[in-house]
């Protein structure tokens, strides 16, 4: 019986595995790709071909998956398992209203459903220097909340079901724009000839100072975007998700629309699997000072 199985062996959901196999936990896990089950496997995971198989014989499920239409493919496969009376904990960044929805199915099966969205890369997750925000029912989130304070700084029960993907895209917005603030702010140094290594720490301890220069400002100044701890093709994926948000809920969404259009670039110019600190390559090609080849 393992105490856990994780549906979604990438950059996320293996960490997690890997710290729960560090802490002496039995894990369940099940990827699509066979690499990826192999690696879990090699850590001394059990993994599975197939959902269904995953879930048997655990009480929770957690979900970390690519975005929020597979969560609820996923969720239909959980539902119709013939499993009966577990907590699903989705860490997915997706679409709110796909929660409510996952929520809703899971619970025609007798399954309940919390949506605890993580704000940090495979990097921090591994350093467990992340948040966690959950949304769902109190007694839910309570569960939830025990089973992830070991693995980050902190667990936020930001509301019901859904609350937990809307924290993250509003996390996400401010993010974006901080990150892509500082590609740009580091390039317009690069072209006047300041020496990057300095102006990072000026920008460090001056009042610009934002959590985006810890996560990627030295692989900004160093050109180094690869292997990536989080990839072009998901922030692009988070950057429609976050327009879309502001959008429905009528709210301005100006500056990070000007962030969706960079990553819809960088994604279209080859820097797909790239570090999400690749949008300075990008801005850096702009200025005609692009390190690597187009």
């Amino acid at each position: 019986m393992a105490d856990v199985a994780i549906l979604g062996l990438g950059l996320m959901g293996s960490t997690l595995a890997t710290h729960l196999l560090a802490d002496g936990r039995a894990v369940a896990g099940y990827d699509p790709d066979p690499d990826r089950r192999g690696e879990v496997a090699g850590l001394g995971g059990a993994v599975f071909e197939s959902i269904s198989e995953a879930v048997v014989d655990t009480p929770l499920v957690v979900l970390s998956l690519p975005n929020s239409t597979i969560t609820l493919e996923v969720c239909a496969e959980i539902a119709a398992s013939g499993v009966e009376g577990l907590l699903v904990i989705d860490t997915t960044t997706g679409d709110p209203n796909d929660s409510a929805l996952a929520a809703a199915n899971l619970e025609t099966a007798g399954h309940r459903y919390t949506d605890a969205t993580i704000s940090g890369n495979a990097a921090q997750f591994q350093a467990r220097d992340v948040i966690f925000m959950v949304g769902g029912s109190p007694a839910d989130v309570a569960q939830a909340t025990e089973f992830l304070t070991p693995f980050g700084r902190a667990v936020y029960a930001v509301g019901q079901v859904g609350a937990g993907a809307r924290a993250k895209l509003v996390v996400n917005h401010v993010l974006s724009i901080n990150r892509a603030a500082l590609a740009e702010g580091l390039t317009v140094a690069d072209r006047a000839g300041i020496d990057l290594e300095q102006m990072l720490e000026v920008l460090e301890d001056s009042a610009a100072y934002s959590k985006a220069m810890d996560i990627w400002g030295q692989r900004m100044v160093e050109g180094d975007h690869y292997p990536p701890a989080s990839r072009i093709r998901q922030g692009h994926k988070d950057s429609r998700l976050i327009n879309e948000h502001a959008d429905a809920l009528g709210a301005s969404h100006s500056l990070v629309g000007a962030v969706r259009d960079l990553f819809t670039e960088a994604e279209e110019s080859g820097l797909s699997d790239a570090d999400n600190s690749a949008v300075m390559e990008l801005l850096r090609r702009r200025a005609g000072i692009g390190r690597l080849p187009v």
